[in-house]
């Protein structure tokens, strides 16, 4: 590993930092080195705040008296392509050439529209050495919600699913049935602090009554978001306890009472893309499905998932709803606990 990727390497470790704080913005890290040494280190924190950028430089003022020498001599990396319009906050790429710093390593190009490649302009007609594309496709793999966002007007979605030994999904009786053990728990309740999101169907919500929150970890819950055509849930449901807000897709109306908003769309065939667009509307980057399994296979039916997260626990039912079944390339397969783990990415979705 070279010099440029060692330090691109780093703005990814310090980009992930702001998992689950920082969407509908992607994950930002940068470095700042002079002579050899990092001087400055900063990610974007939290939507709405200070950019990576402007955070390694802050830094570096805070830290040097001597600061707008050094900046003067440094080369600052950033994960992913400096930004040259005004959002929430000014532009990067305005703050790099105001610092008169001559060099910039990028990981890789915003996909945004109003950056895409812009950034890079700016700073080059500034006199700036700007070199690119250094471990790019892990930069692009770090914001792939931001990505698949931007260039397919959807969520990037995961699918999530427990299943028994041989092969089953839950007791045909509508019965509850736990397949996995507490670390699976965890490393779930972990997950939805990181995405946006998490979506599952009317049975799932009465036979399982789940809360949907992150209780076996810190940090902020999804937006809940549950389909139920005809508005049979009772309001009695851990979905309507406002601990969270919660999204209602039915066929009857649209309204919104305190955090429960109820979105009216047409219940046919193309019932999950409109999901997934009324769920872009809203700046949501990812979204959880986590069953039933008529939901599940509705979204594989459509090839309509970018990845599945499999648990396969050590339980058996003699009978019961076949667990979904997809093909996609195998990323890993490691235990948890006692219960087996795959992930499998969708090629064909990746862009």
């Amino acid at each position: 590993m070279n010099e440029h990727q060692l330090y691109i390497k780093r703005c990814i470790e310090l980009a992930q930092t702001g998992q689950g704080n920082v969407s509908p913005n992607p994950m930002v890290g940068s470095v700042i080195v002079c002579d050899g040494k990092i001087i400055g280190e900063g990610f974007h924190e939290k939507f709405g705040q200070a950019h990576a950028e402007v955070n390694a430089i802050n830094a570096v003022l805070k830290q040097y008296s001597n600061a707008s020498e050094l900046l003067k001599q440094s080369t600052i990396y950033v994960s992913l392509e400096p930004c040259s319009h005004y959002g929430k906050t000014p532009p990067c790429a305005d703050l790099i050439v105001k610092h008169q710093i001559p060099r910039v390593v990028v990981g890789c190009i915003d996909p945004f529209e109003k950056v895409s490649g812009k950034g890079i302009e700016k700073l080059k007609s500034h006199g700036i050495e700007v070199i690119s594309g250094i471990l790019e496709k892990d930069c692009l793999s770090l914001n792939k919600r931001f990505i698949t966002s931007q260039k397919q007007k959807r969520p990037y979605i995961i699918l999530k699913w427990a299943q028994t030994s041989n092969g089953y999904f839950a007791p045909k009786d509508g019965s509850q049935f736990w397949i996995t053990g507490k670390r699976a728990m965890e490393l779930v309740h972990k997950w939805r602090s990181e995405e946006d999101a998490i979506l599952i169907g009317s049975r799932t919500a009465l036979i399982d009554d789940p809360q949907l929150t992150v209780r076996e970890w810190i940090g902020r819950n999804p937006i809940r978001v549950v389909v139920d055509k005809n508005l049979k849930l009772p309001s009695t449901l851990k979905l309507f306890d406002k601990s969270a807000k919660t999204i209602v897709y039915n066929e009857q109306k649209t309204k919104v009472f305190d955090n429960i908003y109820y979105n009216q769309l047409e219940f046919n065939e193309y019932l999950p893309q409109f999901m997934m667009y009324q769920l872009y509307l809203q700046d949501i980057q990812s979204v959880i499905i986590e069953g039933g399994a008529n939901l599940l296979n509705q979204f594989i039916k459509y090839n309509l998932w970018d990845e599945a997260r499999i648990f396969t626990g050590d339980k058996v039912l003699t009978d019961g709803i076949v667990a979904p079944i997809l093909s996609g390339k195998l990323i890993s397969k490691v235990n948890v606990g006692n219960d087996e783990l795959r992930i499998i990415f969708n090629e064909s979705t990746q862009s």
